[in-house]
C-alpha cells in the first residue's frame, strides 16, 4: 500500500493540481446544497464563497495555504489567476451590444462608483472613522475589495484600515450574488444592456458573474465587461481626485 508520507508528498509536489480539484469539489457540493437543501434560493456560488471565507479564517495569516497540503491554492488565488479570470469573463460579448449600451452604460459605471463610494465612506464616518484616509480607504473597499487595498496602499493608509476595506469589498460581493438572481426579473435583468448596467451601477465583478451566472449565464460577459471597469476607474478616482476632495472636505 502506498503510505501517507508518500501520498503527502505527490499532492505537495502537485499543489496547482490539487487546488484545482479541491476547488472543484467545493463547487460541486455547493451547487447540490443549492439544488437539495436551498431549492436554489440561494446559489451554489455565494455557498462556495461563504465556504471559502470560512477555510480563510481558519487557515491563518495566508488561509488554508499556510498548510504545505494546501499550498497550491496560494497560486490558484493569486493576482494571476485573478486578472486572468476577470479578464476571460468578457470573452463572448457581443460588440454589437456593447455599442447598443452607449452613454447609459458610461453613466452608470460614473454614479456607481461615486454613489458607493460615498455610501461606504459615510458608514465608515459614522463608525469613527473620520479622517480623509480612512473614508476613502473604506469608501473604496465598498466599490469593491480590489480598489480598497489598491487606495489604501497608495494613500498610505494602515494595515487595519485595508482589512476593513476589503472586509467591505467582500460583503457587497456575497450580498450582490445571493441577491442578483432574487430581483432579476423585477428589475428588467434579463438581456445584454441591462446587463452591462447593472454590471456598472454594481462594480463588483466576482458578485456580478456569480449573480448573473445564477440568473442567465448568457449575460454573464456584458455584466462582468463593465464590472471590471468599474474596477478599473475605481482604482483611478479614488486615491486621486475622490481622496483629494476629502481631504478638502474634512
Amino acid at each position: 500500500m502506498i503510505g501517507l508520507d508518500v501520498l503527502d508528498e505527490v499532492f505537495i509536489k502537485n499543489g496547482l493540481i490539487l487546488a484545482f480539484l479541491i476547488v472543484g469539489v467545493i463547487l460541486f457540493l455547493a451547487d447540490w446544497m443549492s439544488k437539495k437543501i436551498f431549492n436554489k434560493r440561494i446559489p451554489g456560488v455565494a455557498i462556495a464563497i461563504l465556504a471559502a471565507l470560512v477555510m480563510a479564517y481558519f487557515g491563518g495569516d495566508e488561509g488554508i495555504s499556510n498548510h504545505p497540503f494546501f499550498s497550491g491554492m496560494a497560486l490558484l488565488g493569486g493576482v494571476m489567476f485573478r486578472d486572468f479570470t476577470i479578464v476571460a469573463t468578457a470573452m463572448g460579448a457581443n460588440l454589437f451590444e456593447l455599442r447598443k449600451t452607449g452613454l447609459p452604460g458610461i453613466i452608470s459605471l460614473l454614479l456607481g462608483i461615486t454613489v458607493t463610494f460615498f455610501v461606504g465612506g459615510s458608514i465608515g464616518y459614522a463608525m469613527g472613522y473620520t479622517d480623509a484616509v480612512s473614508f476613502t480607504t473604506i469608501g473604496a473597499g465598498a466599490c469593491t475589495y480590489i480598489v480598497g487595498p489598491i487606495t489604501g496602499a497608495a494613500i498610505g493608509a494602515s494595515s487595519d484600515l485595508i482589512v476593513i476595506s476589503i472586509a467591505a469589498g467582500v460583503v457587497k460581493t456575497i450580498f450582490v450574488t445571493i441577491i442578483t438572481p432574487l430581483v432579476a426579473k423585477k428589475i428588467g435583468l434579463d438581456n445584454p444592456s441591462t446587463a452591462m448596467i447593472f454590471g456598472g451601477m454594481i462594480g463588483t465583478t466576482s458578485g456580478v458573474a456569480a449573480g448573473l451566472a445564477a440568473t442567465d449565464p448568457k449575460l454573464v460577459p456584458y455584466g462582468a465587461l463593465t464590472a471590471t471597469l468599474y474596477t478599473g476607474i475605481g482604482v483611478l478616482l479614488c486615491p486621486s481626485f475622490f481622496y483629494l476632495f476629502m481631504v478638502y472636505l474634512l
